[in-house]
């Protein structure tokens, strides 16, 4: 899973993308980095870390977010600003927004604004969208005259009817319901306003500190949440004592960087399952209403292919019973076929024939 990184100059973006991945991209408070940065962040798990400590494996695995930290979005340029091959290749977006006042460093449209910066932004993605699919369209009408395909018209009544309207409208297309073979057919166009967006509200220690809420989300695929970009960065040079003392006198209860991760999945419909062992404790990716046996093939494509059963228990009730041995003897170790929905936080084990 990528999820991009974006938002005006001066938002907080690389800071953030920094804490998320452990990197240590340069920021400067006057100078805009024009590079796209690239880094992997592990999804903090309690859960995964009670099994490490209950079968102390060579190895542990946990799930992973990869994020893509683009450079800062001129308002008013459209595609011309956003680096869109990195952009079209991610899952989700978080646009990460300005909510902070510093006299020393301006804001670009001379105050700070974020309502104001959120419909920009979503603007410039609609602009971007609507170029890639006008020329689409005109590439469409110019295939007419040899005839186009029964999947080509209902592309073209779609993009004219459906798309390019709501574009004009300036509706950012995650808005749009739509029916399974038309997300379908327009997921390969890898539109940026159909994209699921995480806004992260960038604030001031006293904002943070005071509590400020985050603020509700009524907006289909959008979801919110309150950071404090510089204020994490200190936590995150602290030791784990100074940093859970720090948080308490904010009144936080984890660093800000969890929350957006986890945030990260849950914008995109992701749960994790786990395979526990002496080898090695692992955390997979999967989505919401994936069946037993293509969670199988997450794992290994043999393990699909040759699928039979499926050992299943939850985490939690592994951990009380201490081992599976244990939780078979309770009777809650159960046996699901392929067509098992398979649910967040539980332990699989796989029985394949190949």
């Amino acid at each position: 899973m990528q999820v991009g990184i974006l938002g005006f100059t001066k938002a907080g973006k690389t800071t953030l993308f920094n804490l998320l991945t452990h990197s240590s991209q340069q920021t400067d408070k006057y100078a805009t980095s024009k590079k796209t940065h690239v880094g992997v962040a592990n999804v903090p798990d309690d859960r995964l870390v009670q099994l490490r400590e209950l079968f102390n494996p060579k190895k542990f695995i946990p799930a992973t977010v990869t994020y893509v930290d683009i450079p800062g979005v001129k308002k008013g340029e459209g595609a011309e600003s956003l680096d869109l091959p990195s952009l079209r290749e991610v899952d989700a977006l978080i646009h990460v927004v300005r909510a902070f006042e510093d006299p020393e460093l301006l804001h670009p449209d001379g105050s700070v604004d974020p309502q104001r910066d959120i419909e920009n932004l979503d603007l410039e993605l609609i602009l971007a969208d609507h170029e890639l699919v006008s020329r689409r369209l005109e590439r469409l009408e110019k295939s007419r005259k040899r005839g186009l395909t029964p999947d080509e018209t209902r592309e073209q009544e779609l993009l004219e009817m459906v798309i390019l309207p709501a574009l004009d409208g300036e509706t950012p297309l995650r808005e749009i319901e739509l029916g399974s073979e038309d997300e379908k057919r327009l997921r390969g166009f890898q539109l940026l306003s159909a994209k699921p967006m995480l806004i992260a509200l960038n604030v001031d220690e006293g904002q943070l500190a005071g509590g400020l809420a985050e603020p509700p989300t009524s907006r289909a695929g959008v979801s919110t949440i309150v950071i404090s970009a510089p204020i994490e960065a200190e936590i995150a040079a602290l030791s784990d004592e100074e940093q859970t003392e720090f948080l308490q006198d904010l009144g936080v209860e984890e660093p800000s960087v969890d929350r957006i991760i986890r945030a990260s999945y849950q914008l995109l419909g992701l749960i994790s399952f786990f395979t526990v062992g002496e080898d090695e404790v692992r955390a997979w990716t999967i989505r919401q209403g994936t069946t037993a046996k293509v969670a199988a093939g997450s794992i290994h494509s043999d393990l699909e292919r040759g699928f039979i059963r499926a050992e299943v228990v939850r985490w939690d009730d592994l951990v009380r019973l201490k081992s599976l041995a244990a939780c078979r003897e309770e009777g809650i170790l159960r046996l699901e076929g392929r067509d098992y929905i398979t649910q967040d936080g539980e332990v699989m084990h796989i029985r394949s024939g190949v």
